[in-house]
Formats: structure tokens, C-alpha cells, sequence
């Protein structure tokens, strides 16, 4: 499956990268898109980061998966981008797959994709008017939309992305590569 994750100048560096990174290791073909005008886009923490695609060069109907990481700054740039959000919005209607973390549920939200959706997102960033049924977890999948609650759920975020799409023991091969031991949750 071909994913794409949107980098916006003020993403949330480890929401993106660590995802990235995650979906490698299961042998994931992930790019990583700039919605700037060259490939630089700076995190929200000042990490310059190289994406390896541009966003006005992108053919987003060639993609299995959308990502969106959040940070506040990042998420409403992407946000701001009319392109990307009817590239989403297709997407979602295509009964295709898209995945957003922290503050970036509160796009698919403006965009009416949460309606009558379980999801989660950085507290705040709920509104009742995404008529979603918000869930107080660190991921929360329904149907074709897997959201993660900050940067502290993004291990779990990636993880779920990977078991959804590449299968549990895909998941599990990732987890016991980066030796993550979750039982400490069930405490």
C-alpha cells in the first residue's frame, strides 16, 4: 500500500517521523510530502526535515493512505491548503484510508468525516460539531479512519496504521524490533 504524510511547516516532529519511521520498518512505501514550495519544512520544535515529494507535484489519488500528524502550527496549515483538503475528502468518500493524530482529527472534523465516528484527538480539539463520538483512548479506529491522541500515542498510532494494513504479525515483528512493551498500559 503506497501512504503519503503531509509535513506542513510547525508539524509535531515525532508524530511524523516516528511514524515514518514505524511503517518502515514494516516495509511500508511511505512519502513524505512537502506542502511548502521545496522539500524543507520545519517541525514545531525547529527540526528541519527533507521531505522526498513535493505536495503541487503529488498525485494524491495514487495513495492508499493519508496521513496527517498534528502539532498546532502544522495543523492549520495543512488546514489552510483547499487542495489538500478536497484531496482528503475525495479520499474519505472513496471509502479509502486516512489517519490523523494530535490537533489533525479537527480537520476531518471541519470536513464532516467524523460525523457518527469513534475518534480521538489532542484534548481541546474536539467540538461538538463534528457530531463524532470522541473517545478519551490513545487511537481510535472506525471504519476507514484510525486517529491518535498526541504525540504520546504515536507509537500505538503507527503501530494500529501497520496492523491494519500490513497485518498482526507485521505489528508484532515492528514492536519486538523496537523492543515495545506495552503491558505497563494494563496496569
Amino acid at each position: 500500500m503506497k501512504t503519503a504524510i503531509f509535513l506542513a511547516n510547525g508539524f509535531e516532529t515525532c508524530e511524523a517521523l516516528i511514524t515514518v519511521d514505524l511503517l518502515r520498518r514494516a516495509g511500508m512505501c511511505i512519502d513524505m510530502v512537502s506542502m511548502n514550495e521545496n522539500l524543507k519544512v520545519e517541525s514545531s520544535h525547529k527540526v528541519a526535515v527533507q521531505a522526498n515529494v513535493l505536495f503541487k507535484e503529488t498525485k494524491i489519488e495514487e495513495y492508499d493512505i493519508l496521513i496527517l500528524p498534528g502539532g498546532k502550527l502544522g495543523t492549520m496549515n495543512l488546514e489552510a491548503n483547499e487542495e489538500l483538503k478536497k484531496a482528503i475528502q475525495k479520499h474519505f468518500e472513496q471509502g479509502r484510508f486516512i489517519c490523523a493524530i494530535c490537533a489533525a482529527p479537527s480537520i476531518l472534523g471541519h470536513l464532516g468525516l467524523l460525523k457518527g465516528k469513534k475518534y480521538t484527538c489532542y484534548p481541546g480539539f474536539e467540538e461538538e460539531r463534528f457530531a463524532g463520538e470522541y473517545q478519551q483512548s490513545l487511537i481510535a479506529q472506525d471504519g476507514n479512519i484510525i486517529t491518535g491522541r498526541g504525540m504520546g500515542a504515536t507509537i500505538d498510532f503507527a503501530l494500529a496504521i501497520i496492523e491494519r494494513c500490513v497485518g498482526l504479525d507485521a505489528r508484532k515483528q515492528v514492536e519486538k524490533g523496537i523492543q515495545y512493551e506495552h503491558s505497563f498500559l494494563e496496569q
